[in-house]
């Protein structure tokens, strides 16, 4: 799997988790609106700023972000 599919999947799963739209995690993020959909559309490649801005504003480690992250591209 490539690393974009496997960031969409993780991502979408904990802003649903956490009852977020897109649009509001973004604000809370201090991103642009659109960026958390081209990112679960797997048109964007976020920063490593951007994922720790993420997982903060969703009350995850960013280490167990990315831990789930390489788990879906192994099991790939």
């Amino acid at each position: 799997m490539v690393l974009q599919s496997a960031v969409a999947i993780v991502l979408k799963k904990y802003r649903l988790k956490s009852n977020l739209t897109q649009e509001e995690l973004a604000h809370r993020c201090n991103i642009d609106r659109t960026y958390i959909s081209m990112l679960e559309r797997q048109k964007r490649r976020p920063t490593l700023n951007v994922i720790f801005s993420i997982c903060s504003n969703l009350g995850i480690k960013t280490s167990e972000f990315v831990r789930e992250v390489e788990k879906i591209m192994e099991e790939q």
